[in-house]
């Protein structure tokens, strides 16, 4: 972190609600880091008009125009299938490089590793921050976080980019409010960004995921009650589900919140893989979490960004009749019955410890 970030967002032709993801978690929980976004397809319109929030930050066509708003660092705000640098930005990343930038990616492309990237930041006095590296000397998983006291509350999901990482930090001013230390588990790219810390367990050797995402947990939990640990993927996506499962035997949940986005029918970018009921997912996830440790699913997390009102309310109707557990959106309404179902079964689970 080698200076005070005020980011240009380079989106370029991708700022949208599922097409920036990165841009868009750091405009909802860092806005103050934002300076300035660069997507010639929606110039002179601003961040709300086109996410709906992240009021007047303004989006422009040219990085020259961006400069004018003074930013420190570039942040490349998408996270493309893949997570492959976009070559078509070459250019411009040695352009933020020579005017003084550091460089900011979640990419897989591990830009800092860029023979030419790396020499003309050298020559600048700029860093170049690679959110994806994974920390070095990772090890297998050995079940410790058995050892932890903390209570882990894992997020999974019916596919990819579905919220994830959104609903923990949705839910962890509220619960701490309930009097609970609490913790943010990191385990991609974004949250790495938003959070300061974590591990990008998709970036990391399969046979150490598992290990990757145990020795994130742990030390989250050094001082917490409970850890809200970062979901990834979907256990029914055909490219991303050993990441889940490597996340969620390393990181032996207690119990886990679903996210799921009602209005998606398939898994994205898979036509030909239909997503499961909520009921189903359900028994799914539970099923695969009870070799290791039981880890009832506690509530579900609804993405009904693309719904009217009237129609996402319907959705967590029916969602809560089906699954007979709390359901809210996070964002869009109140987190309340996810808070309360988390601080019930922690004390639950601390009044049990107490009576051994």
């Amino acid at each position: 972190m080698s200076r005070t970030r005020r980011f240009l967002v380079l989106a370029e032709g991708n700022f949208g609600p599922l097409s920036s993801k990165t841009a868009n978690a750091c405009i909802r929980y860092v806005p103050k880091d934002v300076a300035v976004i660069l997507d010639s397809a929606v110039a002179g319109r601003t961040s709300q008009d086109v996410l709906g929030f992240g009021g007047a930050i303004p989006i422009v066509s040219s990085f020259e125009e961006a400069m004018k708003f003074g930013p420190t660092a570039l942040l490349i705000g998408i996270a493309p299938p893949g997570g492959q640098f976009p070559l078509a930005w070459r250019a411009l990343l040695i352009q933020a490089l020579r005017a003084g930038l550091d460089i900011w990616s979640g990419l897989h492309t591990l830009l800092g590793d860029d023979p030419e990237f790396a020499a003309i930041a050298s020559e600048h006095y700029v860093a170049i921050h690679d959110l994806r590296r994974a920390p070095a000397n990772l090890d297998v998983s050995y079940g410790r976080v058995r050892e932890i006291d903390a209570t882990v509350i894992l997020t999974v999901g019916s596919d990819c980019n579905i919220g994830k990482m959104t609903t923990q930090l949705q839910i962890q001013d509220s619960v701490r409010q309930r009097g609970h230390r609490v913790a943010f588990g990191a385990t991609g790219q974004t949250g790495i960004l938003i959070e300061g810390r974590g591990i990008a367990v998709d970036a990391v050797i399969a046979d150490f995921i598992a290990g990757a995402a145990e020795q994130l947990t742990i030390e989250a939990a050094k001082d917490a009650d409970i850890v809200l640990v970062e979901g990834q993927g979907s256990i029914v996506h055909p490219a991303y589900s050993g990441v889940t499962l490597g996340l969620m035997h390393g990181s032996l949940p207690h119990a886990m919140l679903l996210c799921a986005q009602p209005s998606r029918t398939t898994v994205n970018r898979n036509p030909w893989v239909p997503i499961p009921s909520l009921s189903e997912l359900i028994r799914l996830y539970e099923q695969l979490a009870e070799p290791l440790r039981p880890a009832p699913v506690i509530g579900v997390a609804l993405n009904t960004y693309d719904l009217s009102d009237v129609e996402a309310r319907e959705a967590i109707e029916r969602a809560k009749a089906e699954t007979g557990l709390p359901v809210t959106d996070p964002v869009r309404f109140s987190t309340a019955s996810l808070t309360d179902a988390i601080d019930a079964f922690h004390r639950e689970r601390m009044d049990a410890r107490a009576s051994r």
